[in-house]
C-alpha cells in the first residue's frame, strides 16, 4: 500500500512552504515573501504517532489567475488535491477569509477528500484570537489555530490529518527504488523528460529559464522497477546566482545529487559540453554517484552517419574524468531512445553497490603489480600490501602501503583502470582511500 499522502494548499503567501518545512523537520521548500516562489510540487516523507506518509507542498493556488505561471500553479495544486489522502487548506488570520479563500474552499469541497483547515499565523500565545471563528464561514469544519514559524499547533494538524488516513496495512518495504537526480544547466529538458516518462504533467515545463525551482520528486513504477525522478532546478553559473531564490535552488538540486541513486546529467545535443556542464558533472562525480550523459534535443541536430561517434569523441574528452559513464542520445520531444534509459539506469546502479571479494581483489592487485611495478621515490620503492572493499554507491576501497607518499596519482589511476577492466564497474566512479602500515613490511 502506497503511503498516505497529505497535500498542503492555499493561496500564495500564507506561509504553506514554512508550514511544509516545519512538518517536514528540515528545510525543504523555498521559503520567501515572494507570493508565487514555490511553483511545482514538492515531496517531503515524515512520520506522526507511529505513521508514516508523505507531504506534498504546492504552489500557492490563485483561482482567477492571468498569468501563465499562476494557471501552472492551479494546475499543480488540483493534481496534488485528485492524488492526496488529505489536504491540509492553509489560510492566514492577518488576512482574514478573502474571496480566493471562498473559490479554494468551494473547489475543496468538491474534490470529497479529507480537508483539514489550518490558519496560519496565529504566532501569540495565550488568549485565541477571536478573528479565528470568521473561518467557519468556509464550511470546512474546525479551524486548527497554528503557527509555521514557531509551530504551535502543528501536533493538533498532524493529528487530524492521521485520524482522516484509512486504516494501516502491512507496508511493504521500498527498498528497491531507485533514485534517480535529473540534473543540468536550465532550458536542456530535464522536465520535459520527467514528463514523457511520467505520462503527465507533473513538472512546469515552459520557455522561461528556470521555472523548476524546487527539486520535486515524482513516483514511478514500469516492468523495469520502482523509480523516483527528482526533476531539479537547472543549476546557473554561480556568477548568475544573484537573487537568494536562485542560490536555493543551486543548493537544492546539489541536496537531490546526494539523495539520488544515479544522476542522469542533460546535455544539449546543439551546444555539446559547456563550461557549466563539466561543473554540474563534476559535482556528481565528487559525490561519488553513478551517472549517464544523456544527450537531448538529437532530433534537432543535422547528422551522418559519424556524427554521432563524433560527439561522443567530443564529450569523453571533454568529460574525461567521467570515462565511466555512459553517453545515451535521445529526444525528449519524440521519444527517441528515451525507453533505453531505464536498462542504463538500472545496469549503473547495481554496478555502483558491486561487491568484490577480497581475494579476487588481491589477484588482480597481484597480477597488476607484477605488470607494472610500484613506482619508486629517491630510491625508495612503493609497497602495496593488500586491497579490501569498503563500502559500496559508490565502490570504495582501503589500499594499505608502506608509504602514502610514493603512491602517485598515476599509478593509483592504473590500478583502477586494471580493477575495471575485470570486474566492469561501469557509469560509477570508483573511491580508492591509501592507508599507510609502517616500513616494518
Amino acid at each position: 500500500m502506497p503511503k498516505p499522502l497529505v497535500a498542503i494548499v492555499g493561496r500564495p503567501n500564507v506561509g504553506k512552504s514554512m508550514l511544509f518545512n516545519k512538518l517536514a523537520g528540515k528545510r525543504l521548500s523555498i521559503v520567501e515573501d515572494t507570493p508565487g516562489v514555490t511553483r511545482d510540487r514538492l515531496y517531503a516523507d515524515t512520520d506522526w504517532n507511529g505513521r508514516s506518509f508523505t507531504i506534498v507542498d504546492t504552489g500557492g493556488i490563485e483561482p482567477k489567475a492571468d498569468s501563465e505561471i499562476l494557471k501552472f500553479m492551479r494546475q499543480q495544486a488540483e493534481i496534488a488535491i485528485e492524488t492526496a489522502t488529505v489536504i491540509v487548506f492553509v489560510t492566514d488570520i492577518k488576512t482574514g477569509v478573502t474571496a480566493a479563500d471562498a473559490d479554494v474552499a468551494n473547489m475543496l469541497l468538491r474534490s470529497k477528500k479529507p480537508v483539514v483547515l489550518a490558519v496560519n499565523k496565529m504566532d501569540a500565545t495565550g488568549a485565541t484570537n477571536p478573528d479565528i471563528y470568521e473561518f467557519y464561514s468556509l464550511g470546512l469544519g474546525d479551524p486548527i489555530a497554528v503557527s509555521a514559524v514557531h509551530g504551535h499547533g502543528t501536533g493538533d494538524l498532524l493529528d487530524a490529518c492521521v485520524a482522516a488516513f484509512p486504516p494501516e496495512e502491512e507496508e511493504e518495504e521500498e527498498d528497491d527504488t531507485v533514485k534517480v537526480a535529473v540534473i543540468g544547466r536550465p532550458n536542456m529538458g530535464k522536465s520535459s523528460l520527467v514528463n514523457l516518462i511520467l505520462g503527465e504533467e507533473r513538472v512546469i515545463v515552459s520557455e522561461v529559464a528556470g521555472t523548476t525551482r524546487d527539486a520535486v520528486d515524482s513516483y514511478f513504477e514500469n516492468e523495469f522497477g520502482k523509480y523516483v525522478f527528482i526533476d531539479t532546478a537547472g543549476i546557473r553559473r554561480k556568477s548568475r546566482v544573484e537573487d537568494k531564490i536562485e542560490k536555493y535552488s543551486v543548493m537544492r538540486a546539489e541536496m537531490a545529487i546526494e539523495r539520488a541513486d544515479v544522476c542522469l546529467i542533460m546535455l544539449d545535443a546543439r551546444d555539446g559540453v559547456t563550461e557549466q556542464d563539466t561543473k554540474i558533472a563534476g559535482i556528481a562525480h565528487e559525490m561519488g554517484k553513478a551517472s549517464i550523459i544523456i544527450v537531448n534535443k538529437w532530433d534537432l541536430i543535422e547528422k551522418d552517419d559519424k556524427t554521432m561517434d563524433r560527439m561522443r569523441e567530443r564529450i569523453r574528452a571533454d568529460l574525461a574524468y567521467m570515462s565511466y559513464a555512459p553517453i545515451l542520445f535521445i529526444s525528449a520531444v519524440t521519444g527517441q531512445r528515451v525507453n533505453r534509459i531505464f536498462e542504463l539506469i538500472n545496469y549503473v546502479n547495481n554496478q555502483s553497490s558491486m561487491r568484490i571479494t577480497t581475494g579476487m581483489l588481491n589477484d588482480v592487485l597481484a597480477d597488476a603489480t607484477a605488470r607494472v611495478q610500484p613506482p619508486t621515490d629517491r630510491g625508495k620503492r612503493l609497497k602495496i600490501y593488500y586491497i579490501t572493499q569498503t563500502g559500496i554507491k559508490p565502490p570504495s576501497f582501503v589500499i594499505f602501503v608502506n608509504e602514502a607518499e610514493l603512491f602517485h596519482f598515476s599509478y593509483q589511476r592504473y590500478l583502477e583502470n586494471q580493477i575495471r577492466s575485470v570486474f566492469g564497474l561501469e557509469g560509477t566512479p570508483i573511491r580508492m582511500i591509501v592507508r599507510q602500515k609502517g616500513d616494518n613490511g
